[in-house]
């Protein structure tokens, strides 16, 4: 057991303070990308990464690591989880929300792999909840993030990707 052993909730918490280095107004546990926690000898979270080459992914471990030990936690591990896979259904109804106060459009939940095609489902604007929007660019500030505009309050914005 690690010594001073902090308990799987206690661990959890921790870990729900962990920030996306991508979109910082979410954390790794509202993404749904934190898939486990054991306590053994060490500390081991398993973690699931959003897609393969994903930039962001050594440096969410790095971050859980970090978090970690700074509460006094000596041994981490980090457990790659590749199946089942990582898709936006696994972002909380609570990260959904942050996203849409943060300004970017929230994917559908539940959504079939026709929501990866521009034009096959509305994408409500996060400022005014209009779905009179237009696809700008299927290019945003990060590869999980297409560019938008609305037609009804004229402001752009960021739709996060169904995957």
């Amino acid at each position: 057991m690690v010594a001073n052993s902090p308990t799987r909730e206690q661990v959890w918490q921790w870990l729900s303070d962990v920030p996306d280095p991508e979109i910082p107004v979410l954390t790794i546990t509202d993404l749904g990308i934190v898939r486990g926690v054991a306590i053994n000898d060490d500390v081991t979270v398993e973690l699931a990464p959003t897609y393969t080459g994903c930039p962001a992914t050594e440096v969410i471990e790095q971050s859980v690591i970090d978090a970690l030990q700074k509460r006094g936690v000596e041994r981490v591990s980090i457990s790659r989880v590749l199946s089942p896979p990582w898709t936006t259904d696994w972002i909380s109804a609570e990260g959904r929300e942050k996203l849409r106060a943060y300004g970017i459009a929230p994917p559908e939940q539940g959504s079939s792999k026709r929501a990866l095609l521009p034009g096959d489902h509305a994408v409500a604007c996060p400022r005014c909840a209009s779905t009179d929007t237009r696809l700008v660019s299927e290019f945003g500030s990060t590869a999980c993030k297409a560019s938008y505009r609305c037609s009804a309050c004229l402001e752009p914005f960021e739709y996060f990707k169904c995957i």
